[in-house]
């Protein structure tokens, strides 16, 4: 269920981008995925990493940006999401970037 939520909440944002910053498409997206991140890790996971010591500044303007969504400032909220979500997820990315790294490794990939 978390994985679903997650994976429509993204589709939603992309799609309210994609259709010039539509506030409704991107505040339904901002909550599914929200949501979704409760279901896969549970609220008390989520609850400590969103409001670790380090990371309180990429939180306060995640969460800020989606107020601002829900505002119907759409622009402004999408620009302060981005920013918090790059400095909170910010030690995920190597991991990420090695990870599609090796799929170079996989056979049928490969040749593509």
């Amino acid at each position: 269920i978390g994985v679903g939520l997650v994976g429509f909440g993204l589709f939603f944002i992309l799609f309210g981008m994609l259709l010039y910053f539509d506030s409704v498409l991107l505040a339904f997206g901002n909550i599914l995925f929200l949501s979704g991140l409760v279901f896969i890790i549970g609220f008390k996971r989520t609850f400590t990493f969103f409001f670790q010591r380090p990371k309180l500044k990429g939180t306060s303007f995640f969460f800020g940006g989606v107020v601002v969504v829900l505002m119907r400032w759409p622009l402004l909220g999408m620009l302060l999401e981005a920013y918090g979500f790059i400095t909170l997820f910010r030690s995920f990315f190597p991991v990420a970037f090695g990870f599609l790294g090796s799929l170079t490794n996989i056979p049928v990939l490969s040749k593509v």
